[in-house]
């Protein structure tokens, strides 16, 4: 993995949104769940690449209007002297790969249970509803309020 991917990996925080997603799940959760995500899993880093690099894609022209020159998007094109599109390409495919990557999981057996697989599927679900197509977080929409009032207003039962 190259040296910009795992600085922006390690400071993205998504690792450790995943490990506290696993606190209240009871007894599922063990001291061997915790060993897992701290041995650094293929799922959990493939999970970290799909949040940080569609937060970079989506957000990058804004933050850099705002004067933020810290992006992922920048170190790429400085680093290998890419375009911007060609900084875009790259990260969609590393995207792309990533999930990549959770399918291929799914499919090995693991010492941990499905319930905490699927915490980190859904934090990759999610950050693709919020990032698909623009940044969803930052620029909250009709679409995103939509899916908001849909899961927790108007739930279907």
């Amino acid at each position: 993995m190259e040296e910009y991917m795992r600085i922006a990996l390690v400071t993205s925080g998504y690792y450790m949104l995943t490990t506290m997603s696993f606190i209240g799940m009871g007894e599922i959760v063990t001291k061997e769940a915790f060993d897992w995500v701290i041995s650094d899993p293929k799922i959990i880093t493939a999970s970290a690449v799909i949040c940080r690099l569609m937060d970079d894609i989506s957000s990058h022209k804004f933050e850099q209007k705002r004067g933020h020159v810290a992006s992922g998007i920048e170190c790429y094109m400085k680093q290998y002297g890419a375009s911007e599109e060609e900084a875009y390409d790259e990260f969609q495919k590393q995207v792309v790969d990533a999930w990549r990557d959770i399918n291929e999981e799914f499919l090995r057996p693991t010492v941990v249970p499905m319930p905490l697989l699927m915490r980190v599927l859904n934090l990759s679900r999610v950050m693709d509803v919020i990032y698909t197509g623009g940044d969803g977080y930052t620029h909250v929409g009709k679409v995103m309020k939509n899916n908001v009032a849909s899961l927790l207003i108007h739930p279907i039962v």
